[in-house]
């Protein structure tokens, strides 16, 4: 029987059992929220793959090759879904379990950054699903189309479509992890303005290996990482700075 969680702070000294027993109950209430939300996802398959299916060619349907294919494809499909509806609840587990180990200076610094990142993932997501797949199906359907008849393959198409979204979500994650090492003084404003031509082409060699394999996608894919880089650098700025400053103040006050 799983126990009411509490709120751990930060000065509070639990036991081996007693951590294990927390980590245990949160994984089953993220494990949970997954399992409901895979049910209603499972449920609404039909508005699912409509929703994935929009960017292909009008009047298009993605083709199956086995007897089990639609049912295995459509449940992949659900559990992506039921994995991004139940992301706040599993990431509030993490952050639940993960935060009290903070001080809470470290704590002003590592929540914002914890907040950001189901924000940047879901616009990275939004973003390749109304530009990048649009974009990469146009130039691929019709290259050399009149050498090929192009068929549309279900699973296929959706892994596609699903690991150019998550690819996307990830590298949107740009601005945390920049402003993460700026905090962390690993970084300095001035080292990123200053290797900014190396960075801009990090972000050619990182768009050349998301899942969108044509050059339309590539350049498509890396505009956004040349704008979060250059976010990065206009929050580093204005926190980055600040954060240290704060940081050696408390450092020195603490000596004396």
């Amino acid at each position: 029987m799983l126990r009411k969680q509490r709120p751990i702070g930060h000065e509070d000294r639990l036991t081996l059992v007693e951590h294990l027993d927390e980590l245990r109950t949160r994984i089953v209430i993220a494990v949970f929220a997954f399992v409901v939300a895979l049910g209603l996802c499972f449920w609404q398959n039909h508005q699912l793959l409509k929703i994935i299916n929009d960017p292909l060619p009008k009047g298009t349907k993605p083709i199956t090759l086995s007897p089990t294919e639609p049912f295995t494809t459509t449940l992949t499909v659900s559990a992506y879904a039921a994995l991004l509806i139940a992301l706040p609840v599993i990431l509030y587990q993490i952050y639940a379990f993960v935060l009290p180990a903070f001080s809470p200076t470290e704590k002003k610094v590592a929540l914002p950054l914890l907040l950001m990142v189901p924000v940047l993932l879901v616009a990275g997501a939004v973003f390749a699903y109304f530009v990048v797949v649009p974009a990469a199906l146009t130039f691929l359907l019709n290259f050399n189309d009149h050498q090929f008849n192009t068929q549309i393959r279900a699973r296929d198409y959706y892994s596609f479509v699903l690991l150019t979204l998550v690819a996307a979500g990830i590298v949107f994650q740009v601005p945390v992890g920049v402003l993460g090492l700026t905090r962390l003084g690993i970084l300095t404003p001035q080292k990123l303005k200053h290797n900014r031509r190396y960075a801009y082409l990090g972000c050619a060699v990182v768009a050349a290996l998301l899942p969108g394999v044509d050059p339309v996608s590539m350049l498509i894919e890396m505009v956004p990482l040349v704008v979060l880089y250059e976010l990065s650098i206009l929050l580093s700025v204005a926190f980055g700075r600040s954060s240290a400053e704060g940081a050696d103040r408390l450092a020195s006050a603490e000596g004396s």
